[in-house]
Parts: structure tokens; C-alpha cells; sequence
């Protein structure tokens, strides 16, 4: 169905956790959503095929849909959370340091604007221990943004998210989850998946900073997003309920068992023998 399914190699997240190997996983019978979404869990201006089903995280996004008239919204919980199904943290715990830390990022469609020196003198003011940038591949492939943040400390990529079924980094959410164990705190200037995975991860999250901008947004739902939200922003929320709030919105009580999710995705014909 459509490429964005394939988006940080979620398909074969997916695709390995019901025994089908994550080499090439088949064709999804939908749209998955790819990322934290306050909408119908597609992405804005996403063209919409009317009678396919979208496979969203969390009952929230699914009653969203609902109401926008995608009757075929079905809940099946985030990729991220069937990755830590599959890998679960190593006992004893490994002591976790410091901040890994999510400057907000543009996309193709759309660059970031703001002062990234400025968040990063606000961050060293904030942060108590060594913080490590983890920049999106947009920004990262920016010589002039990356020095920037490779000029105050440790900056780190996941991969590629991938684009039209091509040069997918399968690894992307493994080496995420990698980082985040090994990090006491996660924290973003905007609340976004990465902030949600690692609050479900051990981490203790924080929203604070300059929330810069992107050209052409609608600031009305970034303003939404800091009201309804507001358990997980600020410097230092309250990290029990702040865990709530990300695993009620990652829709961890939707997770299916390997067979259902099979059958869901219309991999009901396949089995682990096929892989």
C-alpha cells in the first residue's frame, strides 16, 4: 500500500514480530501510521484511497479518525512498542547517563527555522549531566546545522528514514532504542515520537526550549499540542504520569498477538515457514 508504511523500517518491525523475517516484509493492506500523529494517523495532505483501512497506534487517534469520517481506523499500537516485545532491556539494567536530546526537525516538504545556538546554550544551562544530540537525517545531512551541535558535544544519527521503498534503514528503531537505554533522560523542544518512545523506554522525559518553527505551519495545533498535552512538558514532569501518557498514546493496550496482527495486515496467508 502505500510507501510511507516502510518509514523507519517499520513494516519489518512489524513483519518480524509475526515470524516472517524482516528482510522483505509483504505488502501491508493499508496505512500504517508512521509517526505520532493528533489527527487521523495520516500524515498531513497523505492522499487517501476511500475503502482501505488505516492502522493507527492508539484508540485517541482511532476515534479522531472516526470522526473525520475513516470508518476503517483500527488500533494496533506503535511498531516501538512490539520492538521492546521483542527486546527486552538486558538484566541486570546497564546504569544509564545524562540526556540524549531531539532538536524539533524539518522534512523534505518543509525546513526547520530557529536559532540552534541559542537552544543549545539553553540545554547546557538546563541539562545536569553530558547531553547527546540526535539529529534527524534532514538535519544532519546539513554540513552548517550538524557543526553547529557537533561544536557542543556528541551528535548522533539513527538512519535514513527512507523514501518510496528505498534505502529504508531497517536498524533505524533499534539503534534508537540503543540510544535510549543507555540515556537517563530524553527531552525534545517539541513533544513528538521520540519523547513517547523513550518515556515507555526508562527514560525520564522533558519538553522545554525554543519550539522553533517550520515554514508554512499551522501554529494552531502546536499550541493544541503544548495545551492538551502538558503532563509532558517542562523541564522536569512528573515522569510516572508522564510514562502513562505516552503509553496510552503509543496505544500500548492495542498491541495484537502475532496471529491477529497477521490477519490484521492481511498477512493471514503467510507463516513463519514463508520468511
Amino acid at each position: 500500500m502505500h510507501h510511507a508504511n516502510h518509514f523507519y523500517g517499520h513494516a519489518h518491525v512489524l513483519a518480524e514480530y509475526c515470524g516472517l523475517g524482516r528482510g522483505d516484509p509483504p505488502r501491508i493492506g493499508g496505512y500504517l501510521q508512521h509517526g505520532w500523529n493528533v489527527l487521523d494517523g495520516l500524515g498531513p495532505g497523505t492522499p487517501y484511497a476511500p475503502g482501505h483501512p488505516i492502522f493507527v497506534w492508539s484508540p485517541q487517534t482511532r476515534r479522531r479518525a472516526w470522526s473525520m469520517g475513516r470508518r476503517l481506523a483500527t488500533a494496533i499500537g506503535a511498531p516501538w512498542l512490539y520492538l521492546l516485545t521483542m527486546q527486552p532491556p538486558p538484566e541486570p539494567p546497564p546504569a544509564r547517563e545524562g540526556t540524549i536530546w531531539y532538536p524539533f526537525h524539518g522534512w523534505e516538504g518543509q525546513h526547520v527555522r530557529g536559532d540552534h545556538r541559542r537552544l543549545i546554550d539553553e540545554i547546557r544551562a538546563t541539562e545536569p549531566g553530558p547531553v547527546t544530540f540526535c539529529l534527524y537525517w534532514h538535519e544532519y545531512r546539513d554540513d552548517r546545522i550538524r557543526a553547529v551541535y557537533e561544536a557542543a558535544g556528541r551528535v548522533v544519527c539513527h538512519g535514513y528514514r527512507g523514501l518510496q521503498r528505498r534505502d529504508t534503514d531497517v536498524d533505524f528503531l533499534r539503534r534508537q532504542l540503543a540510544e535510549l537505554r543507555r540515556h537517563r533522560r530524553v527531552a525534545s523542544n517539541r513533544l513528538g515520537s521520540a519523547v513517547l518512545y523513550g518515556a515507555v523506554a526508562g527514560c525520564t522525559p522533558a519538553v522545554y526550549g525554543d519550539p522553533m518553527r517550520l515554514a508554512h505551519e499551522d501554529r494552531r495545533t502546536a499550541d493544541r499540542i503544548r495545551r492538551q498535552w502538558s503532563q509532558l512538558h517542562g523541564v522536569d514532569p512528573d515522569p510516572v504520569v508522564a510514562a502513562e501518557v505516552a503509553a496510552a498514546e503509543l496505544g500500548a493496550d492495542s498491541v495484537a498477538a502475532p496471529g491477529e496482527l497477521r490477519a490484521l495486515l492481511g498477512w493471514s496467508r503467510r507463516s513463519a515457514a514463508a520468511a
